[in-house]
């Protein structure tokens, strides 16, 4: 290449202009220069140090390195390696203003034949320097997330990994990322205690008791409440680990220690749990709740069943009932669905037959009881394709016969009610003690006629479940009937025709003892009414804004101006408080929408039914089921797995609450409640 080519192909620096830098051929045409592309030109500045001398002045170390003497150009190699490997102290302190390229270190002991590509970055995107806080934070919400080991910040992979990414981050230790896990714990925590803060009615817990290979249980207690905006919240509170879970003393003391760690002491309203206890265990809970009255609702504020439980365990008896042909059917879903080819002749035969199932077949989990059942309930819609397959696939000999696809229905039969009952727990946000009340009723008067069939198969299976149903409504159906008579579609009248139906000629009894149970539990309200919150007060606060302010009365109609004059009210006219129930329950019923906010209409009519309106708050708050959402269908005891159970209670806690915080977003949540009170 000839010099005045080398010399067209330079780059314009930036700076100066292009008469300066103007290079003539020998007949002295000017020659255009293109401009610089290399990025490297963000970091560095060119400047003439003597006669035909340029060098290149590092922008942020102020470093100089040899650029151009006289025609001879350096070019730009060793200013690239200057910002790759890292050599520019001021870059790595995330020093300048204007960085826009970033070139990652090559680190030789990491591995890899060739140092990494160039990143760039586009004009309009800011270089944001490392920050190692902020990366062992998201290490420690990303091991609470994802149930990751707290040791895996030890693995050798991980290690390899991050150092990829970052050379600068520094190791951490199973102690440093186990501080870091915690204190995740404790500003989620301080955000959800200041949400709680704000509720204005009392708090719901159920109790669900894990084991452990080390024969110690853990206690996982979980709240429900309203907010003030009238939504349903659940919130895991406590892990509470007891050496002793079969001790009396095993879930007031868990109970108790919540109480103290959320403030709840005089806000418990209901208690459920699955939980085997004495009459000596329940008697030490009772105490903890904040209806002292134990006759109200014959004490049934202690939910001692849990509705989930109950349905697995009656689950559990279709299942053992008809384990046989379920293994049949099983082996045969085996057959198709463990080699490719076996499934391409099933729905070959399927798209010949025409049938019009649009169920896929699928192998069960078999300690989940729901995919047991759609298992069943798929195949049984395709059991003339399973007739059918040997035909195509002389291999297949597995076809269960027509009376074990009779059987496999019948088993379907008994299921399906069950699990469309409890899919409702794991997907709605609405109150669930209303609807529990309708499933588990229609549950028991189907047993009811069950019973009576002459197929002995039947007739069996239907008592065995029934015994199981019939003590969760001895234990629960007077609460359940409280929370039906607190919608505005349904009141007494859904309790009184559903009693009917049950109790034949003892329904008046189970009737009054509902209405009582209602009455006493509104006077108490009336009594004992809660403190005013911070939330509750700007609300009422809001609403009497704008009505007074113009008023000619001035104080009189002020919050101070007749305190005495509303004491007066309630000590000596409970009967006109005690009306308001009344009023409720002579009122007409609401139409049945399938989609009604039972919630909703509390909120649109609590101005006029101010006392009703707390005690219905806290009635619908009533959880049915002590289980996690996820656990719903399980048919074992949950576990604490071998890893969680070798660390500290307090870190087991703290693991545990905090996911479930995060993924609710409670600080999100908390902090736009709190500036409302505020």
């Amino acid at each position: 290449m000839t010099e005045m080519t080398e010399i067209a192909d330079m780059e314009t620096i930036p700076g100066e202009s292009n008469n300066q830098l103007a290079l003539t051929t020998p007949e002295a045409q000017p020659i255009k220069r293109r401009k610089k592309k290399s990025m490297v030109w963000e970091y560095f500045t060119i400047e003439n140090v003597s006669a035909g001398c340029r060098r290149a002045y590092c922008k942020r170390c102020k470093q100089s390195f040899a650029y151009s003497t006289g025609s001879k150009v350096a070019g730009t190699s060793h200013l690239k390696r200057h910002i790759a490997k890292g050599t520019c102290r001021a870059l790595l302190r995330g020093q300048g203003q204007d960085n826009n390229q970033f070139i990652t270190p090559y680190n030789p002991k990491m591995g890899g034949s060739e140092p990494p590509k160039r990143r760039y970055r586009s004009p309009s995107s800011p270089f944001i320097p490392f920050d190692q806080d902020r990366c062992r934070h998201e290490i420690a919400r990303m091991i609470i997330m994802h149930e990751y080991p707290l040791h895996i910040v030890e693995h050798p992979g991980f290690i390899a990994f991050v150092q990829s990414l970052q050379p600068q981050f520094d190791k951490m230790s199973f102690n440093t990322v186990q501080g870091d896990c915690v204190a995740t714990y404790l500003r989620e925590k301080q955000s959800l205690m200041k949400f709680i803060e704000g509720i204005p009615g009392r708090f719901c817990l159920t109790l669900d008791m894990w084991s452990s290979n080390q024969t110690l249980g853990y206690v996982f207690i979980t709240g429900h409440f309203v907010d003030s905006d009238w939504k349903l919240h659940r919130r895991v509170f406590n892990v509470v680990m007891e050496p002793y879970p079969d001790s009396h003393s095993a879930l007031s003391h868990a109970i108790a220690a919540c109480i103290s760690d959320w403030s709840l002491e005089g806000k418990l309203f209901s208690l459920t749990f699955n939980h085997p206890l004495s009459e000596a265990g329940l008697e030490n809970l009772r105490p903890l709740l904040c209806v002292k009255n134990p006759l109200i609702l014959n004490g049934q504020l202690l939910i001692r069943n849990c509705i989930a439980r109950t349905m697995s365990s009656m689950a559990k008896d279709v299942l053992g009932a008809g384990q046989e042909i379920i293994k049949k059917i099983r082996d045969s879903v085996k057959y198709v669905k463990m080699s490719e080819s076996h499934d391409d002749k099933f729905i070959q035969v399927k798209n010949q037959l025409q049938v019009p199932s649009e169920k896929s077949l699928f192998l069960d989990n078999q300690t989940r009881w729901n995919t047991t059942y759609q298992m069943l309930a798929a195949a049984s819609e395709l059991k003339e394709v399973f007739d059918c397959l040997d035909t195509y696939d002389p291999d297949y000999k597995l076809a269960p016969s027509m009376e074990d696809w009779k059987l496999a229905e019948t088993l379907c039969s008994f299921l399906k009610p069950l699990f469309d009952a409890a899919s409702i727990l794991t997907t709605t946000t609405l109150p669930t003690v209303i609807t529990f009340f309708y499933e588990v009723w229609k549950i028991h008067v189907d047993l009811g006629r069950s019973i009576t069939s002459e197929d002995p198969f039947i007739s069996k299976l239907a008592k065995s479940m029934q015994e199981k149903i019939d003590k969760y409504w001895k234990d629960c159906s007077l609460v359940l009937a409280m929370a039906v008579v607190m919608d505005p579609r349904f009141k007494m009248k859904l309790v009184e025709f559903s009693f009917t139906k049950i109790y034949s000629e003892d329904a008046p009894t189970y009737i009054k003892t509902v209405d009582d149970g209602i009455h006493e539990l509104f006077l108490e309200y009336v009594a004992l009414p809660l403190p005013l919150t911070p939330t509750y007060a700007e609300e009422v606060n809001g609403a009497n804004n704008g009505k007074t302010n113009e008023s000619h009365y001035g104080n009189l109609l002020s919050d101070h101006g007749l305190t005495d004059f509303d004491v007066y009210i309630m000590e000596t006219n409970s009967q006109q408080m005690k009306s308001e129930l009344d009023q409720y329950l002579e009122e007409s019923l609401l139409p049945r929408v399938q989609e009604f906010d039972v919630l909703g209409w509390w909120k649109l009519n609590k101005m006029k039914y101010p006392t009703l309106s707390k005690m219905a708050r806290d009635i619908l708050s009533i959880p049915v089921s002590a289980a996690a959402p996820e656990s719903i269908f399980d048919i074992t005891d949950k576990q604490l797995d071998e890893y969680r159970s070798s660390l500290r209670p307090e870190t087991v806690e703290a693991l545990i609450c905090a996911k479930d915080w995060l993924h609710f977003g409670s600080s999100d949540v908390s902090n736009a409640l709190v500036k409302m009170e505020f």
